[in-house]
């Protein structure tokens, strides 16, 4: 898989050393030169991750980073020449991945860059383990109990999502994304049914269950050791 990673900058020569560095590396690039191409970018493309500028020509990376972040949440690494205690902390404690200060090395950003992206997007292997059921990546079924069971176009992306995020609390609106393009209205019921049925498969008691897990107010958690937590 190739992902793909939004380049926000305003100075093109350095955009397109970047661009350079990560298609070399197999990377996917799409490119933005001020926050409101950004924000279209973001939304036509749907980046696996953003290398974000502080200082833009149309307002700064802090306060698009939050708008990003109110879209769909992705991995974000600020790219600045900033290299003041205050902005780095800023940055950092808004919730970005990482921090990089201008000018760096090619083979430190990617090294970070594929730091943070192994740490978001965990690799998932062929198959895999929820207790009792085996999850067929390849198949897009599950196997419990000897009995083959396939799972649907969304309850694939379902579980992927969560799985992705094993042991972490991912939200309404983070799921809501991977299943559905466009606004993010009205959708809450339809995965609630999704969330069911994806129990009826996985889950011994659907009623009661130890892998697929609500966290009242926030979203749903995938507890791979099926012990709740």
């Amino acid at each position: 898989m190739a992902y793909r990673i939004l380049i926000v900058d305003d100075e093109s020569a350095l955009q397109n050393m970047v661009k350079e560095i990560l298609t070399q590396s197999g990377y996917e690039t799409v490119s933005a030169l001020t926050c409101a191409q950004a924000l279209d970018r973001f939304h036509d493309a749907s980046p696996d991750g953003v290398l974000l500028d502080v200082n833009l020509p149309d307002g700064n990376g802090f306060t698009l980073f939050g708008k990003l972040r109110e879209v769909r949440d992705v991995p974000v690494l600020f790219l600045s020449a900033r290299d003041e205690d205050a902005d780095r902390l800023q940055g950092l404690g808004l919730g970005a991945d990482d921090y990089i200060t201008k000018p760096f090395l090619p083979q430190e950003l990617l090294l970070r860059l594929n730091a943070v992206l192994r740490r978001v997007y965990r690799e998932i292997p062929d198959t895999c383990r929820l207790g009792d059921v085996e999850v067929d990546w390849g198949k897009s079924s599950i196997r419990r109990n000897g009995e083959e069971i396939a799972l649907t176009a969304k309850e694939f992306s379902l579980l992927k999502k969560l799985w992705e995020a094993r042991g972490n609390i991912v939200t309404i609106d983070a799921l809501c994304a991977a299943l559905w393009d466009g606004p993010l209205v009205g959708y809450e019921n339809t995965l609630m049914v999704h969330i069911r049925r994806l129990r009826e498969k996985i889950e011994a008691d659907p009623s009661h269950p130890n892998h697929l897990l609500t966290v009242r107010g926030l979203g749903y958690r995938l507890n791979r050791e099926g012990t709740k937590k």
